[in-house]
């Protein structure tokens, strides 16, 4: 039998416009248990010169099936003008990717890659190897932080800085001004694509719903968001019938310079003190890149529990 052999393409699986995959492949043996995964060639980004292909949606019963499925899933995005094949990632950063590489023993956490543990395997028998690497913290302490951050909010203060909760009744205003300072902030980031306003908002105004008064933060200058934190109630624990103690620091994002420096941190520590008062006991750091302007804060103040993973390899 050939690699390819048993994969064909399928009926792309219903999804949000911003996740539309460009192809599907899945591979059939018959015995109940396919592999399958989703290509992405249009509108990814570029890595050192070369168009990137990604692979997402990615699972296999077993390292052989799934090292099969992805010679194909590399063979079509060679076919398709791509130099460089990454994976697990759904066709851009903003939407899913990673796989874990050290579990440890807390449960997954809402939004967090949750991925089998072979599936390192089936990367490694075709070839592809680490590109980046990324972690999450536990910060068990919600209580007062570095006494250092009271001057930096001062400071803020004093420039006509000034925090507010996200505004549910303007959701919308809100999340465009979260999406145009994001383009701003990560437009050098690793393998960075820009996201459509449009995109932005569909993704984020299915999270809306779970915001709770505080958790959410944009810092203002003069009417324009210059920073803003989002973070939200981990609802993976009321699911699994166990008392709600987790808060998720998902994303922080400050406008570049010194007069913005130490912003995100007194966001970030405005939000574990709210948390704390909404009842919650700890707080995650979620999915920071190994070259996260934050780790050094994040390292303070939480224990790293997971780690997680970005693949990828020249076609």
């Amino acid at each position: 039998m050939t690699d390819t052999e048993g994969i064909r393409p399928a009926q792309r699986p219903a999804a949000p416009a911003c996740d539309a995959p460009d192809a599907h492949l899945v591979l059939d043996d018959g015995d109940g248990q396919a592999a399958h995964c989703a290509l992405w060639w249009r509108g990814t980004p570029q890595l050192s010169g070369k168009r990137v292909g990604t692979i997402g949606q990615f699972d296999a019963p077993d390292a052989a099936r799934g090292a099969r499925m992805l010679r194909t899933a590399c063979v079509e995005l060679a076919a398709r003008g791509c130099g460089f094949a990454v994976g697990p990632m759904d066709g851009s950063t903003w939407r899913n990717y990673r796989l874990v590489i050290e579990r440890g023993t807390e449960p997954p956490f809402l939004l967090e890659p949750d991925t089998p543990a072979h599936l390192p395997a089936c990367f490694a028998r075709v070839g592809f190897s680490v590109i980046a690497r990324y972690w999450s913290s536990m910060q068990n302490d919600l209580g007062p932080s570095d006494p250092r951050l009271v001057q930096v909010a001062q400071r803020a203060a004093t420039a006509g800085i000034r925090i507010r909760p996200f505004d549910r009744q303007h959701a919308e205003r809100d999340l465009c001004a979260m999406h145009a300072l994001a383009l701003e902030v990560f437009r050098d980031g690793f393998l960075f694509s820009p996201i459509t306003q449009a995109s932005f908002l569909e993704r984020y105004a299915r999270l809306v719903p779970l915001v709770r008064e505080g958790l959410v933060l944009l810092a203002e200058q003069r009417g324009e968001v210059v920073a803003f934190l989002f973070a939200l109630p981990d609802a993976l624990e009321s699911a699994r019938g166990v008392p709600a103690r987790t808060a998720i620091l998902k994303s922080v994002a400050t406008r570049r310079g010194r007069r913005y420096a130490g912003l995100a941190h007194v966001l970030a520590a405005r939000a574990a003190a709210t948390a704390l008062e909404l009842g919650y006991a700890r707080a995650v750091h979620a999915l920071m890149h190994e070259t996260n302007g934050s780790r050094n804060w994040s390292a303070r103040s939480g224990t790293v529990f997971r780690r997680y993973a970005l693949l990828g390899r020249t076609l």
